[in-house]
């Protein structure tokens, strides 16, 4: 009889804890939860004051059964689920199901998998934290409450299969937002002036910038002009020592914002990354709003900093965590042994580790001493003075091991490196003084880490929840991550040399923009919807205040049906009320103005597939009526900003382009966007052409290209059995029948001379496995 049994969360972590606990012990994997409110139902009993009703699910029922005997056979189980909410309840979902003896029932926390850490845990067991259950619970409910009575308003005033979420909706308000900021915003342009300046040595430049900007130009060529004779002296020279001090550890948030810039990672992609470094005992817990470090941390850290640097390099510094509520672990992200420098893993791991390595170094680290010095330059008769600054490390401290990255793309990048030697009173020589034209910068799209930083700040969501929803709206179509292409515009530049003024005119690509959050139609007219019916839902205030109520809710200070009760009390009847409005015109269609061709109007909406423009409304009472035309819009065009020219030029597709192999080739936009139809087939356009304008030639150029993929696909085919193939994918050969792939095993070298029989047996041999289960994040939301 098996003495004690450990269930944990994840399969990867019970195979570190199992290395840990001696042979009494057996540790098996959840799977995360184990039940879980009905998918397609409500699941919560209004009557019965908002009870939630929770099913085991099917793919589930066989794992509970095997905890079950398990845990029957047990003399103590211990629940070792992870050290949050989220955790909590999964462990409190395990006692319920499983109907846990607690007298026989511990639960254990740590948020390091290392020996230390699970020993004393099993040294110092506690209960279920109800609290934090309810907590939890509330989060869950009111989730559901918000989905389930939103999601079929959008339905009815928008289109089928929409759905709305608390902090989803919030958080592509924020997007909408900041991109209508981008539409409206109208660029100022002023003139940067930077001199070269030739040192009285004849050889030595110093290159120095005006202290304000001029207006326009001919305020730049009135500058330029009183330069000509002037004369230049440099006026003062100031030096003063600036200290420059390490980030704090790593929070969820900071971590996320710090491997999208540093390492380009997604928000997902780097909680997928560092849970497997948790599970591995490589790292502490990854969801954590904390910035505090354990005193063994910082006891390595300094060990590990005199050891690798001297003393002088250390700097004990000890971080508090401002914000309200951290409660989801007690300590920051960090390594849990400092001293290994490196760990095994995939490549992406290292790198992650590493990070994370060197930024709780750093935290323990000196201040980075610079001296800064500023050079003023005056200009005979004029006001303004030019300014050159630059900077020297004295002592790079923290420097050594890690720099913070700067999310702000818009600063202008200047160098600022060693100046030469002056003195003042020096009478400089002017070699050129160029006015440049530049413009005001719109305000930055949101990257999935600047995004994270928002709602932080504005105190929406927890740890847990920021991956998921930058996932979920993304998924639900309401944001892209995408680029947008720049537009090209002219600037001057006017330039002093030799006492003479030139100007010449430049061209640059302005406002581009590369792997940014950007709302599409549908995220937009479902934004306007909510915002206009349910502003109070919408309000970020709002949203935070809910958050801090869940974290009073943990903290046992508030009944979790209380925090519910209040908030739908006020939000039911606003929901009522909405399905009761009879609008005219679909939610977000608009009207572009008239067609001249058949007078009719023209609008753009939102069709069941998209955004589509449509000239002509249907007239249910006149059956003999013509029927409107409808055209789908372009991946590039959207409904908030298309003009009528644009809408009215979709109607000329499809289009006829020409012959090829005695078919017609037509262009037409469909769903999945423009495409060539040909002899029964349907070739893509790619984003570089356009539909309206594809020529024979490209036309045919993009049928072979597709036909050539589409032959070095097949490898090969059965006349015995057509529906079986053998094909190259992007993970290699792979074996397709009756609408399923079959993995080929490792032995088969030579894919393309595998018989008939050969594949029936491998496809055979893998139906009889089960298929393996993709491994998901614990939803937290």
């Amino acid at each position: 009889m098996q003495k004690n049994l450990v269930i944990v969360e994840s399969p990867a972590k019970a195979k570190t804890i199992e290395k840990f606990l001696g042979k009494d012990f057996k540790v098996m994997s959840s799977y995360g939860h184990i039940r879980d409110l009905k998918t397609k139902e409500f699941s919560i009993d209004f009557d019965n004051n908002y009870a939630p009703e929770y099913v085991v699910p099917t793919d589930k029922k066989k794992l509970v059964s095997e905890l079950k005997s398990e845990a029957k056979k047990a003399d103590m189980v211990w629940l070792a689920s992870d050290e949050d909410r989220e955790g909590e309840a999964i462990s409190w979902h395990l006692a319920e199901v499983l109907k846990l003896d607690p007298k026989k029932t511990k639960r254990i926390v740590f948020h390091e998998i290392t020996k230390n850490a699970i020993l004393h845990a099993i040294e110092t067991p506690r209960e279920v934290n109800i609290d934090l259950v309810n907590a939890q619970q509330a989060r869950r409910v009111l989730d559901r409450i918000v989905g389930f009575e939103l999601s079929p308003i959008l339905w009815r005033k928008i289109k089928p299969a929409l759905s709305a979420g608390r902090v989803q909706s919030v958080s592509v308000r924020l997007i909408v937002e900041r991109e209508r900021e981008i539409n409206n915003f109208v660029s100022e342009a002023s003139f940067r002036v930077i001199a070269t300046f030739i040192l009285p040595d004849g050889s030595t430049l110093l290159k120095a910038e005006l202290n304000k900007r001029l207006k326009n130009k001919e305020e730049a060529h009135a500058f330029l002009q009183d330069c000509k004779d002037a004369s230049f002296v440099i006026e003062d020279i100031t030096t003063k020592p600036v200290k420059k001090t390490p980030a704090a550890p790593f929070t969820t948030s900071t971590l996320q914002q710090e491997a999208a810039r540093k390492l380009g990672f997604s928000v997902s992609q780097t909680m997928m990354i560092a849970q497997r470094l948790y599970e591995s005992g490589f790292i502490t817990y990854m969801r954590t709003d904390s910035v505090n470090l354990s005193d063994l941390a910082l006891g390595t850290s300094k060990e590990a900093i005199i050891n690798t640097y001297g003393e002088k390099y250390y700097k004990f510094r000890q971080y508090h965590t401002k914000s309200k509520g951290a409660q989801e672990a007690h300590e920051a992200i960090r390594p849990t042994f400092i001293a290994n420098s490196d760990v095994s893993g995939s490549a992406q791991e290292k790198k992650l580790y590493d990070l994370i390595r060197k930024r709780t170094i750093a935290s323990q680290m000196a201040d980075a001493e610079l001296e800064r010095t500023t050079i003023s330059v005056s200009i005979s008769g004029k006001k303004e003075k030019f300014t050159a600054t630059g900077e020297v490390i004295t002592f790079d401290g923290f420097l050594l091991v890690y720099r913070e990255d700067n999310d702000d793309e818009h600063h202008e990048k200047e160098e600022n490196g060693i100046l030469p030697p002056v003195k003042v009173k020096e009478v400089l020589t002017a070699q050129d003084i160029v006015a440049t034209e530049r413009f005001t910068q719109r305000p930055p799209r949101y990257t999935e880490a600047s995004l994270v930083r928002s709602l932080e700040e504005l105190g929406i969501g927890r740890p847990s929840t920021y991956a998921p929803t930058i996932q979920t709206i993304q998924n639900r179509e309401y944001v892209l991550k995408g680029d947008k292409e720049g537009v090209e515009r002219k600037y001057n530049v006017i330039t002093l040399a030799k006492g003479s003024i030139k100007e010449i005119e430049k061209k640059e690509i302005a406002g581009a923009d590369r792997n940014k959050l950007i709302p599409t139609d549908i995220g937009i007219v479902v934004n306007d919807f909510l915002m206009e019916y349910f502003p109070a839902v919408m309000d970020y205030n709002f949203t935070a205040s809910v958050e801090k109520e869940f974290d009073v809710v943990a903290e046992g200070e508030m009944k979790w049906t209380d925090v519910i009760d209040k908030f739908y009390k006020f939000f039911h009847p606003i929901v009522e009320e909405t399905t009761a409005i009879k609008t005219e015109h679909k939610v977000g269609e608009r009207e572009l103005g008239i067609d001249p061709k058949s007078g009719k109007p023209v609008f753009v909406k939102i069709g069941r597939y998209g955004p589509l423009a449509q000239i002509g409304q249907a007239n249910p009472e006149d059956k003999t009526a013509p029927k409107p035309q409808f055209a789908s819009l372009m991946k590039n065009q959207s409904i908030e900003t298309i003009t009528l020219e644009e809408a009215l030029k979709l109607f000329d597709l499809p289009r006829t382009i020409g012959e090829f192999e005695e078919s017609e080739m037509v262009a037409a936009i469909g769903r999945f966007g423009p495409f060539i139809r040909h002899a029964g087939k349907f070739v893509s356009i790619p984003k570089t052409l356009d539909p309206l304008s594809i020529t024979e030639e490209e036309a045919i150029e993009l049928i072979k290209e597709k036909r050539e993929k589409e032959e070095k696909r097949n490898i090969k085919k059965f006349d015995e059995e057509p529906e079986m193939e053998i094909l190259n994918g992007r993970f290699g050969p792979y074996i397709a029948f009756k609408g399923k792939n079959y993995r080929l095993p490792k032995s088969v070298t030579k894919p393309e001379e595998l018989t008939l029989e050969e594949c029936k047996k491998i496809v055979e041999s893998t139906a009889d496995k089960p298929a393996a289960k993709k491994r998901t994040a614990k939803k937290k939301s």
